[in-house]
């Protein structure tokens, strides 16, 4: 596949994938709309924003096909680097939380708490997911590897 089809393939399905977004965003709308339970709107809105922010990080993949190339210079990178450090402690110290939450309440049975921490932690890992593939990002950059 050339670039160029390579890029419209991207780019279509990027705009596909949009499309489903702005239809999660909708759905949830409703939901939340339908109930007045308050743990029901929560979780919609989490995924309402969750899609929202899917569809900004689609636009940048799209964006950058169409106008620029994404690119993050190590010296960017290198300038908040220790902030970056700091806030990996930070993600890992949440994680941590999460799970002593997650072991006082084994076999309480607090299924809503538990619930609502297992995606808490969840999210959290998400976060030092993202910050440890930076990490490997930043490796990757420097000239030794």
């Amino acid at each position: 596949m050339c670039p160029q089809e390579l890029h419209r393939k991207i780019r279509s399905v990027m705009k596909q994938w949009q499309k489903v977004e702005d239809t999660a965003v909708a759905s949830t709308g409703r939901i939340m709309e339908q109930s007045d339970n308050p743990i029901i709107h929560l979780l919609m809105e989490i995924i309402q924003r969750d899609s929202l922010m899917h569809h900004l990080v689609q636009q940048m993949v799209i964006d950058s096909l169409d106008n620029e190339t994404i690119s993050l210079n190590p010296d960017a990178l290198q300038r908040v680097w220790d902030g970056i450090e700091k806030h990996i402690e930070i993600e890992k110290q949440t994680i941590v939380m999460g799970e002593e939450v997650l072991q006082v309440m084994q076999g309480k049975k607090m299924a809503i708490q538990e619930y609502l921490v297992k995606y808490l932690l969840a999210d959290e890992e998400k976060h030092n997911l993202l910050l440890e593939d930076l990490e490997q990002v930043k490796q990757g950059m420097s000239p030794c590897g």
